[in-house]
């Protein structure tokens, strides 16, 4: 018998080329989406919005112009973003287990919310832009109050749920009563919040949910 020779090692595939990733989908830099937020705070301070450019975010934050555009598409949505950053959109709804304590809750956290910078420095000119534009006027109220009514509607729900309250209870009646004298004191008038004023509105608002 004869012997037939041994076959040639089959050669492996050669590995393929790494993909580059396409143009445009380099990561975006956190330092870089901080710096450009940190310069439409101070823009915003110096200039108010509608005198705020893109042009002059991108100089304060030492990037082009293409690196603010392709976080965000307009000024207005970078500073809707802003707000997003610190409304009471994605907080969970307070459960004391009382809405005396659920709406102290709330007091609390808009509270700390309202003595944020973008409060005093950016909402009350949003607003008076939103006045006389309607698109920022509907952005803006979306921005803000989404979040705001949630947390409203699931106190509510839950007071009622307990028989704490009637079925007829208005969340948006929970919120003007609430947030308005806040908002006024921080915001509109600058004055702070003493010892115990927090604990007396709740006592205010729970009982004018209970007589409304």
């Amino acid at each position: 018998m004869t012997n037939q020779p041994a076959a040639a090692p089959t050669a492996a595939p050669a590995p393929a080329p790494a993909r580059r990733a396409p143009a445009g989908a380099a990561v975006l830099r956190e330092d870089v989406t901080e710096a450009i937020r940190a310069a439409v705070l101070a823009e915003l301070a110096e200039a108010g919005f509608a005198r705020m450019s893109i042009e002059g975010i991108a100089r304060r934050a030492g990037v082009g112009k293409t690196a603010v555009y392709r976080r965000w598409k307009s000024k207005l949505h970078l500073v809707l973003d802003l707000i997003g950053a610190f409304a009471a959109d994605g907080l969970p709804v307070p459960a004391t287990g009382s809405l005396y304590g659920d709406v102290r809750a709330l007091l609390e956290v808009m509270t700390h919310v309202l003595r944020h910078p973008v409060a005093s420095a950016v909402i009350p000119d949003l607003l008076v832009e939103a006045a006389r534009n309607p698109e920022i006027a509907d952005a803006v109220r979306g921005a803000l109050l989404d979040g705001q009514r949630r947390l409203a509607e699931g106190i509510v729900a839950e007071a009622v749920a307990r028989g704490e309250l009637a079925d007829s209870a208005s969340p948006e009646r929970a919120l003007d009563l609430a947030i308005g004298p806040l908002y006024w004191r921080q915001v509109v008038v600058g004055d702070a919040v003493p010892a115990g004023y927090l604990d007396g509105l709740a006592r205010s608002v729970v009982a004018g949910l209970k007589t409304g």
